[in-house]
């Protein structure tokens, strides 16, 4: 009996091409190619033990009885990683709603359609709350979103303070947060300065200011009396 190969079963390579590949790297067959590139000291001598087979039903019942075998605790590590709660109304017509990714080939690439066209319509709905022109999208996560905002203002005050690249950034401020703001800084010619807000003294080399809130101690400072002396200073 023929067995069936993984080749003839999705679009892909041919035989020929197979065969040309083959030749090209000089081995006669995908066997002979795996035994030159697998010791057979790890390769598993016999079958896999996989269990019968079951329903969709049944299997959707058997994993959410292991989930809760699971045992959440309260959790304690801080620096901006925070449980959060998605909204039903999200979460039923966003995250959960296949319309986003079905239309495109099921691979990562093609997903990401779905969600540009998602924040597509955020965008278009905070235009619409706001009054604004334009909107912003969502960035990855808090360090990256700092980074473009350093970004941006350095560029924006080049004209108007061209001496000024010095980015002050609190002390208080989330170790990976700050990491990624040298990362960024580096090749732009951004010197990060990392103080005590309290005590650093600003002048006309800085062109801007990273306030944590909260803190990675977890304090909310009230910041606006600083905040208006920095832009007194035009930071």
């Amino acid at each position: 009996m023929e067995k069936e190969l993984f080749q003839s079963r999705h679009l892909g390579n041919d035989i020929s091409q197979v065969s040309e590949m083959l030749t090209e790297i000089g081995v006669n067959s995908l066997e002979q190619l795996i035994d030159e590139t697998i010791p057979s000291s790890i390769r598993l001598k016999e079958n896999l033990e996989i269990p019968k087979a079951i329903s969709e039903f049944e299997f959707l019942n058997h994993i959410k009885q292991l989930a809760k075998k699971n045992k959440p605790f309260r959790s304690f590590i801080g620096m901006g990683f925070y449980e959060c709660i998605t909204p039903t109304v999200i979460l039923r017509n966003v995250v959960e709603n296949p319309g986003w990714y079905t239309q495109y080939t099921p691979y990562q690439a093609e997903v990401a359609q779905g969600r540009l066209e998602s924040l597509l319509n955020f965008q278009t709905m905070i235009c619409d709350l706001t009054k604004m022109d334009v909107a912003n999208a969502s960035l990855l996560d808090e360090g990256t979103a700092a980074a473009e905002a350093m970004s941006m203002l350095y560029h924006i005050s080049e004209k108007e303070k061209p001496n000024a690249h010095k980015f002050f950034v609190s002390e208080k401020t989330y170790s990976y947060t700050i990491e990624l703001l040298q990362t960024r800084a580096t090749p732009i010619g951004i010197e990060i300065v990392i103080g005590n807000l309290n005590t650093t003294k600003f002048d006309e080399t800085y062109f801007g200011a990273l306030l944590q809130y909260p803190d990675d101690d977890g304090n909310a400072a009230d910041y606006s009396t600083i905040i208006n002396e920095l832009h007194k200073k035009n930071i």
